[in-house]
This record gives C-alpha cells, sequence and structure tokens, in this order.
C-alpha cells in the first residue's frame, strides 16, 4: 500500500500533550513509509501547509490548523550491526521513545538510559536533540532517514547534517516542516559507563545500591515521576524554557548579585543556569494565568489544568519571560515550537 487515506475536520486533542482542543482541515495517518512520497503528488492537498506530528510532546497549538496534519505512525526496532566499538539500532519514527528505551535495555544495550520517560517519539528525539541528566541524544546517534515533502524523495542525514545543538538541529530550522523523519539510528557503545553524577539521580543510586543500566533508568524514571506531572493527568510539554546559557563574565557579574543562582560550568567554559531556578526566584512556581499555570513542583513546566488554550499558555510564558528579563537580565527561550 502506498496511497493514504485523507481524513476531514481531525480532532488533535489525542495528538498533544498539552491536551489543546483544536482540529486539522485534514489529516494523514502514516503507517508506512511509502505513503509519504505520494504526499507529494496528491492534488487535494497541493500548496496546503502541512503539520508534522509524532508524540505532540513538544507543540503549543494556538489554534485549527488549517492544512494537513501528518501523524506519523512508522513503527519497527532492529539491531542492524556492529563495528568493535558500538552497536547499531534503528527504530521507525513513530515508536514510543521511552519504550523504545526501554526495549534497548532488555536487548542488553545500554546507552540510552539517562533519557528514559522523556514524552514523544523515536523521530522528533534528533528535531529537538533530546537531553536529560548529563545526556544528549546527539551523542548517542548514528543517522537518520527522512523524505523531503516538496520532492518526495528520501534522504540520509549523518551528524553533521543534522547540526545539533542544545535542544536544537537542522529540523527546528532551516529544515523545519521540509520533511518527514522516517526512522533513526543509533549508535551504542560496547563499552558502557555510568552518567551518574546529577545529584537527585546519585541520592536515588545510593539508596539502591546500585549502579547498572538498569538501576540508572529506575532512578531517570523514579525522579523525573517524583518532578514531573504526568501529562495524561496534567496536559504539558514537559520543561517549557530551556535552560539559558551565559558568558562567564556575564556569569560573574549574575553570581555577585544573586549568590546562590544554580547553575553548571560548561566544557568551554560559558555556564548553564536553571531556568527554573531564575522562574521560581521570581515568584511563579504554582501561580496562573486562568487555566494555564506554573507547576507547583517545578517552575520549569507550563501545564493546563483544563480547558485552557495554546493562545494562555503563551501568554503565561511570556508573563515569566518578562520578570526574568526585569530581574536577571536574561531572556528565556521556550522549548516547545509554537504554532
Amino acid at each position: 500500500m502506498s496511497e493514504f487515506e485523507l481524513l476531514f475536520d481531525y480532532p488533535l486533542l489525542a495528538h498533544n500533550t498539552f491536551g489543546f482542543d483544536v482540529r486539522a482541515k485534514y489529516a494523514v495517518r502514516l503507517t508506512e513509509e511509502a505513503q509519504i512520497p505520494a504526499l507529494a503528488r496528491d492534488t487535494r492537498i497541493e500548496g496546503v501547509s502541512r503539520l508534522v506530528l509524532g508524540g505532540g510532546s513538544n507543540v503549543v497549538l494556538t489554534r485549527n490548523f488549517d492544512g494537513v496534519a501528518l501523524l506519523v505512525e512508522l513503527r519497527g526496532r532492529h539491531v542492524i550491526g556492529e563495528d568493535h566499538d558500538a552497536v547499531f539500532v534503528e527504530a521507525g519514527a513513530g515508536e514510543n521513545w521511552h519504550e523504545f528505551v526501554a526495549w534497548t535495555l532488555s536487548q542488553g544495550l545500554p546507552g540510552l538510559e539517562n533519557l528514559a520517560l522523556i514524552p514523544g517519539t523515536v523521530g522528533a528525539a534528533p528535531i529537538q536533540n533530546i537531553g536529560a541528566y548529563g545526556l544528549e541524544m546527539g551523542e548517542r546517534f548514528e543517522r537518520l532517514r527522512a523524505i523531503e515533502l516538496s520532492t518526495g524523495e528520501t534522504r540520509e542525514f549523518d551528524r553533521d547534517a543534522c547540526a545539533f545543538g542544545y535542544r536544537d538541529s537542522f529540523f527546528k530550522r532551516e529544515g523545519r516542516g521540509r520533511f518527514v523523519i522516517v526512522s533513526v539510528t543509533f549508535r551504542l557503545p560496547k563499552a558502557w559507563t555510568p552518567r551518574a553524577d546529577y545529584a537527585d539521580i546519585a541520592r536515588v543510586l545510593e539508596t539502591s545500591g546500585a549502579n547498572d543500566p538498569q538501576a540508572i533508568f529506575d532512578a531517570v524514571v523514579a525522579v523525573r515521576q517524583a518532578k514531573l506531572p504526568d501529562w495524561r493527568v496534567l496536559g504539558n510539554a514537559g520543561s517549557f524554557f530551556k535552560n539559558p546559557v551565559v558568558s562567564a563574565t556575564a556569569f560573574g557579574a549574575l553570581k555577585a548579585r544573586e549568590p546562590e543562582v544554580v547553575s553548571y560550568k560548561q566544557p568551554d567554559g560559558q555556564f548553564k543556569l536553571a531556568a527554573g531556578w531564575l522562574i521560581d526566584r521570581c515568584g511563579w512556581k504554582g501561580r496562573a494565568i486562568g487555566a494555564a499555570a506554573v507547576h507547583d513542583r517545578q517552575a520549569l513546566v507550563l501545564v493546563n489544568r483544563g480547558g485552557a488554550s495554546g493562545a494562555q499558555i503563551l501568554e503565561l510564558a511570556d508573563a515569566i519571560k518578562r520578570d526574568v528579563h526585569a530581574r536577571f537580565a536574561i531572556e528565556l527561550e521556550a522549548e516547545p515550537v509554537c504554532l
């Protein structure tokens, strides 16, 4: 099968983790790779805007979408090879990310355990270059395959072509909206070393007395569940703001004014600041504008308490950004894509 069914006036409530009740004029469920080139040839949607959605965990939908939503449901996960140093694992873009990480461990292939319980799909992971607890996905990335929507042609992207940055990639910038990622291949090291330096993770591991890949996976899950709301219960997109990175000079000036500022020195001498700490210090933790609120346990997470719109979430985010800039002279940047 290479053709697709065009769905009309399609609800996107189940396709965004904020739980916004918006609709797409058209939608297509992509269950087979061969369906994607057919999109470029279909006259019914010629010239129509496209929105690629995986789990919808990194998007703020502020209104109905007057175009075609491409719902990526491509499955499959396989060990495809190895070399002297690593094992290569490929997964379909529609695979659930957390379930994929758990599967790699079940195959005896550690390396992704620090990224457990991050919501979303495998195909979304390289777009955002997801990261947590001392590991970014880009460190384990080998290549991906993507299909260009305008031509239907398949392209392969290596790490350099993806241009990974902090919560950033080619696909969030020049490539935004141009491609559907169909599969991602990861390079998992044979010589595994633990990443367990973060205090929260270290405390859990100390209690359990273990330090193997499964123990780190379990610790990450426990910490994330304790700190972050379940999007199925309380709509959210995880961390809403990036942790800002500042120069050593700027950090020194900030430290002089705010001795308790939470920071992490970077290899290049810059300092990454904890955006949640900045927001908390501005008094926003637990506060709300209507049904849009800052989570009461983690100030980095904005939540939909029920009935909030995407526009209200952005109104809240803008108010937070203004206060943080006024107090700290730091510009916060949103992680999710806002449409």
